[in-house]
């Protein structure tokens, strides 16, 4: 196999998505437009990625990182200008190089691989991806000779009434000869409607050297539609998220409404597992087989470990180990680790803390920055009292503790193994282990008080 290099262009300011952010760096099924394609050439293990940047290069480039390379373009005069900017980085390479725009995030790995496949084994100088439409208004069309092979490309806006009609568009996606497609580049002209350099001029001066110019058309149009406003943008999520829905129910996930299922492209779904309406899985979260998640789950950047129910409620950046049961509006900030067959109850937040294997913290409670034993139950109520208004502290409680309801733990404070803390006590020294903490007002009696307070309401 010869070497393989990628263009990408990615130096569009998008001006009709009127937003501050590039028009690449909008995301969609949680990764940012241009890491998806940038992920996609990684895993066809292309040699050398090389991203066109101008508008937001500085953006690009803090987002997409050090795993490729960047050519810039000042001045956007169209894509044979853009892919031109790439010159020095690889004229004098020899290879395939593959070219495609940074804002086509449904392109999938397969049509790429088969891209280049015919590419290399057709001795082709260039191969163009195509699609068929019924509605191919805006796009350039492929035009063929009377043998079927490919004649030119022809923009929208220089096309011919009759050249309209043709419903074989131009996806924007090629494949060349490395050095061939270079020394073409230097012969484009802008001759055109829009006065630019347009990348389908090379096959035209190809075809006139007489070099072998291929297609390939893949069976799903939506591969090469690119995104330009918000409109699109949705539209291109709401692909990508079937799409992405579908491939974890052949997998093994029962998913009750697909249509009001969120995964983000970097989830993973073990087998057996059911997902409620209202479930977004968002991030690099991993959820194990046969866990019950939803309806009206949030889980961003989470490891969930198998037999997990979590039920209305959120988590972010936290661990969830087996059998554990979380839910219904609960809230695991980041920080967070549910040991196995531990309850995080009702109306429970927990943050920056370990809670460990069978313990409960059922209702109403605030658990922060907390160290908590195995099998110990938190009354509702409690509270870890960790901030003084400048550092945050530590609450630690041993195995097999009972905290009664509505107690205050002041950390920092250590509660020890099969201590007791009585209901209503407001902790702020140790408790040894295996005591009881009594830490509240006496109870008095003051009889037919009551009675008294009534008659002087009379």
């Amino acid at each position: 196999m010869s070497s393989r290099y990628a263009i990408v262009l990615a130096a569009g300011k998008g001006t009709r998505m009127k937003s501050t952010r590039c028009k690449v760096l909008h995301e969609v099924c949680g990764k940012t437009m241009i890491q998806h394609i940038v992920d996609r050439l990684h895993a066809l293990g292309i040699h050398e990625i090389i991203l066109v940047v101008g508008h937001g290069a500085e953006q690009v480039e803090k987002q997409v990182g050090a795993s490729v390379r960047y050519a810039y373009q000042q001045e956007q005069l169209g894509t044979a200008h853009a892919v031109l900017m790439a010159a020095d980085l690889l004229h004098n390479k020899q290879g395939t190089t593959i070219v495609l725009s940074g804002d086509t995030p449904l392109v999938r790995e397969k049509t790429l691989v088969q891209l280049l496949e015919q590419h290399e084994t057709q001795h082709a100088t260039a191969t163009v991806l195509t699609a068929r439409v019924d509605d191919p208004a805006g796009y350039g069309r492929l035009l063929r000779d009377a043998k079927g092979f490919v004649k030119r490309i022809v923009e929208h806006k220089d096309a011919t009434a009759e050249e309209q009609q043709v419903c074989e568009i131009n996806t924007g996606m090629y494949c060349f000869d490395n050095q061939k497609l270079f020394q073409a580049l230097s012969c484009v002209k802008n001759n055109n409607a829009q006065k630019e350099y347009y990348l389908p001029d090379v096959l035209t001066i190809l075809k006139e050297q007489n070099e072998r110019i291929a297609a390939y058309m893949t069976d799903d149009a939506a591969e090469g539609g690119g995104v330009n406003d918000r409109i699109q943008l949705a539209a291109a999520e709401k692909v990508l998220r079937m799409r992405i829905n579908e491939h974890h129910m052949q997998n093994g996930v029962t998913i009750i409404d697909p249509a009001t299922t969120y995964i983000d492209a970097d989830v993973c779904i073990g087998p057996d597992t059911v997902l409620h309406p209202g479930t977004y899985l968002r991030g690099k979260t991993i959820i194990g087989p046969a866990c019950v998640i939803g309806p009206n789950a949030d889980i961003s950047d989470c490891t969930v470990g198998c037999k997990v129910e979590f039920r209305y409620s959120n988590a972010c950046n936290s661990t969830i180990r087996d059998s554990a049961a979380v839910g219904p509006y609960a809230f695991i900030r980041p920080g967070s680790d549910v040991g196995e067959e531990a309850k995080v109850g009702d109306f429970v937040e927990l943050k920056n803390s370990r809670l460990g294997k069978g313990s409960k913290v059922a209702h109403l409670s605030y658990i922060g920055d907390s160290d908590i034993g195995e099998h110990v139950n938190v009354g509702c109520g409690t509270i870890t009292v960790n901030y003084d208004g400048v550092r945050k502290h530590k609450t630690t409680v041993g195995n097999h503790a009972f905290i009664g309801c509505n107690a205050n733990l002041i950390a920092p404070v250590t509660i020890g193994e099969g201590a007791y803390v009585a209901a209503g006590s407001t902790i702020t020294d140790d408790v040894p282990n295996e005591a009881l903490a009594i830490a509240r007002e006496r109870q008095s009696i003051k009889e037919q008080y009551a009675k008294r307070l009534m008659s002087t309401r009379t």
